[in-house]
């Protein structure tokens, strides 16, 4: 069941691709246009200058021509007083990693790189203009990446992000209702978490963008304040769900419950994760509002569980006792949600 959920995973033909073949084609065309060679390099500019986000492309370019003309310089140094060899600029190349580490540019080391390379061995080779075309080759795949990743089809990133809280959602929900029923096979549930996790990282990555966009353009007619904290919090209990089945897959089976017991267990998590499913549907406008606090609490028989446990200190209970204590956060999540969505409406 897992592996059919989760694979097959289809190519799909998004605006960066789009976006990345038509700057590389507009480079290697405008510097054909004014006659400079090797526009291949412009090509390589370009690919390496499209970022995921608006912001980190205008700060890409900033970044770029700062650290490009100082790999330039230091390049064209090393050739002239040092020479021109293997060696020359294999230190080029170490000096220039340190210091764009220490400028605190680390994202500009590939293509500062490649920069290092085309100008040492135009110098090498040729002369010192041969070399400044190279450097403004490579400068122009900078500039014009980064305008077309501006320009055309800019991120949507509430969006993109709502449609993947759905995504990861469906695998969480799936792996949450099997996590202690243990009805998935070994394999399956193994690649079905995999796939869930990589999904988070790829989420908490993309709302770190819209929030450093938010705050560094000061893009607050974009995404207001109190959106951007409805939104968190549509991460955070996807994050509050990973942590429960890790802590399950951690304590649960160890602890080695009752059966009556184990199926409260069961009980209780199929009941949360049913009211996450029914939040997300109340935020999309789908469904009628109706959904009371108590919805969210921990059921009379969970915390006559709890109660028992506490009365005896062995390994086992304590594990259980872990394990009530982060569905009670994800309980707690829960609830914030359902009351940021209600002010929302």
């Amino acid at each position: 069941m897992g592996s059919k959920t989760n694979g097959g995973d289809s190519i799909t033909f998004g605006p960066r691709i789009f976006k990345t073949g038509l700057a590389v084609s507009l480079s290697i065309y405008i510097c054909s246009l004014f006659n400079l060679e090797l526009s291949i390099f412009a090509g390589v500019a370009a690919i390496l200058a499209i970022q995921p986000s608006i912001y980190r492309s205008w700060k890409q370019i900033s970044d770029q021509f700062f650290a490009n003309i100082i790999g330039a310089a230091i390049s064209l140094f090393f050739v002239y007083f040092i020479g021109e060899n293997p060696l020359t600029i294999g230190i080029v190349i170490m000096l220039v990693i340190a210091i764009s580490i220490k400028l605190k540019m680390e994202g500009t080391i590939p293509l500062t790189l490649v920069t290092v390379l085309a100008v040492m061995s135009a110098a090498w080779h040729e002369d010192w203009f041969f070399a400044l075309d190279r450097l403004i080759v490579i400068l122009i795949g900078t500039i014009v990446a980064t305008l077309i990743n501006v320009l055309i089809f800019p991120p949507k990133y509430k969006e993109s992000f709502i449609e993947l809280v759905g995504k990861i959602f469906q695998n969480m929900s799936l792996l949450v209702r099997t996590s202690i029923s243990d009805e998935l096979t070994e394999v399956s549930y193994q690649e079905l978490s995999k796939k869930f996790k990589k999904d988070m990282r790829k989420i908490e990555e993309q709302y770190q963008l819209f929030d450093e966009e938010r705050m560094k353009l000061g893009k607050s007619n974009q995404l207001a304040a109190r959106e951007l904290i409805l939104l968190k919090q549509l991460l955070k209990t996807l994050q509050e769900g990973e942590q429960l089945l890790d802590t399950i897959d951690d304590h649960f089976f160890q602890s080695k419950l009752p059966e009556e017991e184990n199926k409260i267990f069961d009980e209780q998590l199929e009941h949360l994760i049913k009211y996450h499913e029914y939040l997300l549907l109340s935020y999309k406008g789908i469904v009628k509002e109706n959904v009371d606090n108590e919805n969210f609490k921990l059921s009379k028989e969970m915390y006559q569980i709890q109660g028992r446990l506490y009365d005896d200190n062995e390994d086992s209970n304590v594990r259980l006792l872990i394990i009530i204590s982060s569905i009670m956060d994800y309980s707690f999540h829960l609830q914030r949600l359902n009351k940021l969505i209600k002010h929302m409406k």
